[in-house]
């Protein structure tokens, strides 16, 4: 559902970039699919060993998924090419609900 490109430049922070191609799908959708990407890659983020430059090319096929499995996909992908560090815990998509579930019921000023 996604292709992952990917280059090593030793010496800085990964770097993350999205494709959605025109053709596959209208301007809606394809607002879509880069929105399922960006949050994929947010989520994988702190997981991927630095020097890594990375592109995300969604296919058509992606945009009738739900967002828990392009980052399935995208993880597992990842995952089988060395990007993500050693101690990564495995895809997850809900591991940052309870983050927010926490934040929400804490008092506080916001």
């Amino acid at each position: 559902m996604v292709r992952v490109y990917f280059l090593y430049r030793p010496g800085g922070p990964a770097r993350v970039g999205v494709a959605v191609g025109r053709k596959i799908a209208d301007a809606v959708r394809r607002s879509r699919g880069r929105r399922m990407l960006r949050e994929s890659l947010r989520r994988l983020l702190p997981w991927l060993k630095d020097g890594f430059w990375i592109v995300a090319s969604l296919r058509e096929r992606a945009l009738k998924e739900s967002s828990a499995v392009v980052y399935a996909d995208i993880a597992r992908s990842m995952e089988k090419a060395g990007l993500l560090v050693p101690d990564w815990n495995g895809a997850n998509w809900t591991v940052d609900a309870f983050v927010e579930d926490a934040e929400e019921s804490s008092p506080g000023v916001r």
